[in-house]
């Protein structure tokens, strides 16, 4: 069946099936009926990371409450992506864009982790998952990304498995950014792009060390931490990820 480009998307949590009535929360029901200016009969589609893609008719249920009634399935629901996204934490603004560019891009897992050299320290985890189901719910994908709690960088590293490949994005590393990662088509892989302050000799050096470690450089120019992100993300999939198969 052909995706579905125009109609409206959200993220529930209930279970979905063949005319499953699933009761809208407060705020869901002001979203759909007062920001998106929806009727009672208009159809959205509705997804909750489990059951797939659906269907789904408005119906009021009272002056401010509402429903919805799912109807045809329209996707089976797809498996998770298997990437990982490791990045320093930002301003908030810079952050939520971020956060939700690498939902776009195909992150299934998101790890703040704190640097040397980390600005920010204080991370509102429910605000970042936010921004994962509003970038789901834009971009169709089916699965929400999971949204770990920060982590000092070397715990987030060493907590990774050992058979998954860390790429490793070094602003000081000069060559080719995509040769290396040609052949790490089918493996575990997890991205890491520093602050903007960039990463201390000593986290370098450990970085360098971990044995499932392929360093790239994201080109001449010094990158926003978010523009790296993007950057980064996108030549990982074309070269090793989903992009590529």
């Amino acid at each position: 069946m052909a995706y579905d480009f125009t109609t409206r998307r959200l993220f529930i949590e209930d279970g979905l099936s063949d005319g499953a009535e699933i009761p809208l929360s407060a705020d869901q029901t002001n979203y759909l009926l007062n920001v998106l200016r929806l009727d009672a009969g208009a159809e959205i589609l509705a997804f909750n990371g489990r059951d797939g893609e659906w269907r789904a008719r408005i119906e009021k249920t009272g002056k401010k409450k509402a429903k919805l009634v799912a109807g045809e399935k329209t996707r089976e629901q797809t498996p998770p992506s298997d990437l990982a996204y490791l990045f320093a934490p930002l301003k908030q603004a810079r952050l939520d864009y971020m956060a939700q560019k690498a939902v776009e891009m195909g992150a299934g897992r998101l790890q703040p982790v704190i640097t040397q050299f980390t600005q920010v320290r204080h991370v509102k985890v429910e605000r970042i998952r936010s921004n994962a189901v509003e970038a789901a719910e834009q971009c169709g994908v089916l699965t929400i990304a999971q949204v770990a709690e920060p982590l000092p960088l070397a715990e987030a590293v060493e907590a990774l498995e050992d058979d998954r490949v860390l790429v490793f994005c070094d602003e000081q590393h000069r060559g080719d950014a995509v040769a290396p990662l040609t052949e790490l088509r089918g493996r575990k892989l997890a991205v890491l792009v520093g602050p903007e302050g960039g990463f201390s000799e000593v986290e370098r050096s450990a970085l360098a060390g971990r044995k499932s470690t392929v360093t790239i450089s994201l080109g001449p120019r010094i990158l926003r931490a978010d523009t790296a992100a993007v950057a980064a993300l996108a030549v990982v999939q074309a070269a090793a990820g989903d992009w590529s198969a």
